[in-house]
């Protein structure tokens, strides 16, 4: 071997050192790392921020979402469950409007009454042959008045409440505070139907002293799912929500 000879190793024509080890290559065969921000194939996949991805539990209509008043209604989306001081607002506005209608027809009624008793004038004295007929008569038409009266109010609670609850989802008081019953499964008006049940059940607790009506009209407070579901919107499946 000459001085100054490049390679000290003539078996080794390529000129490496022969105490360098080699550079460490992954071989055949064995698993290799993922570029770094991409995922490799067969790794489990995260899906987008902000989009749901297949398997991931999503939530379903009518739950309330982390029970803060905010609920999934079909149709309409993400609404607000309207408060107890926002419906009870719309319940004596409501109040007031029946009560002016209420006013008018029972000054019409006495009235009407007044004038059907002052002609009892004209059946003449008590010894007349036709006296006591036509005080009968007179007498039915009194009560006939004071009949039809109290079937047009009812009529008139009947046509207000159900009604414009059943075709519109709002009556005055609720539309002058944003307030609207849908349908709970689908977002729509509650219909004839659900609007029927849905009026029904206050009034049949009217007959118990107004304390079932009461009662009915403060089950919403008794509701622990946080959708304020008084036992009238329980029967008829409706919800009240802020438009």
């Amino acid at each position: 071997m000459s001085f100054g000879d490049p390679n000290p190793n003539p078996n080794n024509p390529y000129g490496q050192q022969p105490n360098q080890p080699p550079q460490e290559q992954p071989g055949y065969g064995y698993p290799q790392q993922p570029p770094q921000g991409q995922p490799g194939y067969g790794y489990p996949q995260q899906p987008p921020q902000g989009q749901p991805g297949y398997g991931y539990p999503q939530q379903a209509p009518g739950t309330l979402q982390a029970n803060n008043g905010y609920i999934n209604v079909p149709v309409l989306g993400t609404v607000q469950v309207a408060s107890m001081g926002r419906r009870l607002g719309a319940r004596c506005i409501d109040a007031a409007v029946i009560g002016v209608l209420y006013g008018i027809l029972s000054a019409i009624g006495v009235a009407s009454a007044m004038g059907i008793a002052k002609s009892v004038d004209d059946c003449g004295s008590s010894l007349d042959p036709g006296y006591q007929s036509c005080v009968n008569d007179a007498s039915g038409s009194i009560i006939a008045t004071m009949l039809g009266m109290v079937a047009i109010f009812g009529l008139i609670t009947l046509l207000y409440e159900w009604l414009m609850i059943s075709l519109l989802g709002s009556t005055l008081g609720k539309m002058a505070l944003s307030v609207k019953v849908v349908k709970e499964n689908t977002g729509l008006n509650p219909g004839l139907g659900a609007g029927f049940i849905r009026w029904i059940i206050p009034i049949v607790g009217v007959f118990l002293c107004y304390i079932g009506a009461l009662l009915v009209y403060l089950s919403p407070f008794f509701d622990n799912s946080g959708k304020l579901q008084g036992w009238h919107d329980r029967a008829a499946g409706t919800l009240v929500i802020k438009k």
